[in-house]
């Protein structure tokens, strides 16, 4: 029989991070070596847990130099959190190449969230106008969600937009503006994860929606992703790469 493959979880006390030590602790095919919270100081045990990946759940924005930190300890980095940037992933990329490692960037790991992206993508090359809706419950803390500004960053490159260019609408009823794309935020407690794209042409409209009703969507992406993350070289983004490779 061949060895688990040993996984650390760093974000251990947030949502996603209880989530995926729960997947990995039921696996038969992963063992989680190391749980740490998000303020716990990983840096120098992390070596010693024998952790061959890090599932990064933490918080928007620290995923890139948390997954830098990872890589300079030989630990491959599968990074959940969101906000990590284009020129950020080819720091990551170039990184993990001259050490021989991989890892993943993965803004969300349901299925149906990553199909919805795709199909945006394909309908915004033939849609001038679009607008994203997206909803969660109150605790979440960042706004836009990492999957909207996702979203609206890959929608943008296929219009060959600068998918980094970010501004607030003149009313702020309207939202921000991301890549071109508005989104708007709604934090409510009867939501999950809820996310609408609705593309717009002359004499037309098309609408597109994912809906989560809990975590439990995340499990199949998630042991994908692990794979994955073990076996590539580079990082790479996006959940496709591990479910459709």
């Amino acid at each position: 029989m061949s060895a688990k493959l040993a996984v650390a979880v760093i974000g251990a006390n947030g949502r996603l991070g209880r989530f995926a030590c729960e997947l990995v602790r039921g696996s038969s095919e992963f063992e989680l070596v190391a749980a740490y919270g998000r303020g716990d100081d990983w840096g120098a045990s992390i070596v010693s847990s024998g952790a061959r990946i890090a599932f990064e759940a933490t918080v928007a924005g620290q995923g890139a130099r948390h997954g830098l930190a990872l890589l300079a300890a030989g630990v491959r980095p599968l990074i959940a959190t969101s906000g990590v940037t284009d020129a950020e992933n080819a720091e990551l990329d170039r990184v993990a190449r001259e050490r021989g490692l991989g890892g993943l960037v993965v803004p969300n790991f349901s299925l149906g969230s990553v199909l919805l992206q795709l199909f945006a993508v394909q309908a915004a090359k033939h849609f001038a106008e679009a607008e994203i809706v997206e909803g969660h419950h109150p605790r979440k803390r960042d706004a836009p969600s990492g999957t909207a500004l996702e979203t609206a960053r890959r929608m943008a490159l296929a219009r060959g937009a600068d998918p980094d260019v970010r501004e607030a609408a003149r009313e702020p009823a309207r939202g921000e503006r991301v890549g071109g794309t508005t989104i708007h935020s709604l934090r409510l407690s009867g939501l999950y994860a809820h996310q609408e794209v609705v593309l717009a042409g002359p004499g037309e409209t098309l609408t597109l929606r994912h809906d989560m009703s809990g975590p439990a969507a995340f499990a199949p992406g998630i042991v994908a992703a692990l794979r994955y993350a073990a076996r590539c070289d580079g990082v790479a983004r996006g959940l496709e790469l591990a479910l459709f490779a």
